[in-house]
């Protein structure tokens, strides 16, 4: 499939407003070797955080397979990127870890009614196994488990930044999720769509939906169908390249919600927007997320 031509500047746009953020903070930035490669890189993990990481966030991290904090002689860890996912993830929502009342920000997120009470844990880089044959489970950026009963058991979120607009190609579905016809019960549309995208995905060109079908299959086969709510939060782009990646999350979408799945999408900027009505109860951390992220 060939590149598509905006897609380049769509990144460079988000990159160079990052760039232009940590140079207003006063930040030196240093390359992915160090002195070598392009300075997108803060000297210091905690230089690209709102605040300290929290030690279970911290240790959910290390135990993920991305290695976000891990660095090596003179390279810095993916974390300390500008446009990391992850830090703009831990950035939004490690803030509420230790939060009493979460109904403000999951309202927001648009996975739950405005003003009812909701309380719970917030984790972090969390993996479900989709069939105990395989070596890796998905990695979901961000979960979060109710404390009190409720029809779903978890609220689930794969967080991206760049990804979509990269000159990296992302994966279709390896034949070897086909091996198991048990993981696709109540999943007739989405299996269907996944068929379709395997081995190469040449539908989707900014959405990656063979990741997200994993997601699927993870959550289906530990909370049950219809027993969860899997949120999709993307960074959205001026022209061509973000109205794309908008069709194909509204036709993605469309499709596994067919199958009754508890699919839904929004952009960081709602998101943010949403949560900078209530400025005066987060000050700092509204102020730091629509300085950098709006």
């Amino acid at each position: 499939m060939p590149k598509r031509g905006n897609d380049l500047n769509a990144s460079e746009q988000i990159i160079a407003k990052q760039i232009e953020w940590a140079k207003n903070k006063g930040l030196q930035l240093i390359g992915s070797a160090g002195n070598r490669g392009r300075k997108v890189y803060t000297t210091r993990i905690a230089d690209n955080l709102f605040k300290s990481l929290n030690e279970k966030t911290k240790k959910e991290l290390e135990g993920g397979d991305g290695g976000e904090l891990k660095s090596k002689a003179g390279q810095p860890a993916k974390i300390q990127a500008l446009h990391s996912s992850s830090a703009l993830g831990i950035n939004l929502f490690d803030y509420w870890r230790e939060e009493s009342d979460l109904s403000l920000l999951f309202s927001a997120c648009g996975l739950s009614r405005a003003g009812s009470k909701l309380s719970g844990e917030i984790q972090f880089e969390q993996k479900f196994p989709i069939d105990d044959r395989f070596q890796y489970s998905p990695n979901l950026d961000v979960v979060f488990f109710p404390s009190q009963p409720f029809k779903f058991k978890v609220f689930a979120i794969e967080c991206k930044f760049t990804e979509a607009y990269s000159s990296r190609r992302h994966g279709g579905l390896d034949q070897k999720y086909f091996t198991n016809g048990t993981v696709w019960e109540n999943l007739s549309a989405t299996k269907h769509l996944a068929q379709e995208i395997s081995p190469d995905d040449s539908r989707f060109e900014y959405l990656h939906a063979a990741q997200l079908i994993k997601h699927i299959l993870a959550l289906n086969r530990k909370f049950c169908h219809s027993r969860y709510r899997l949120l999709y939060l993307w960074y959205d782009t001026l022209g061509e390249p973000g109205f794309r990646h908008r069709q194909e999350v509204e036709q993605f979408t469309e499709v596994v919600r067919s199958d009754g799945v508890q699919f839904h999408a929004i952009t960081y900027q709602e998101l943010i927007v949403r949560l900078a009505q209530h400025r005066e109860q987060h000050k700092d951390y509204v102020a730091y997320i629509t300085e950098r992220y709006l």
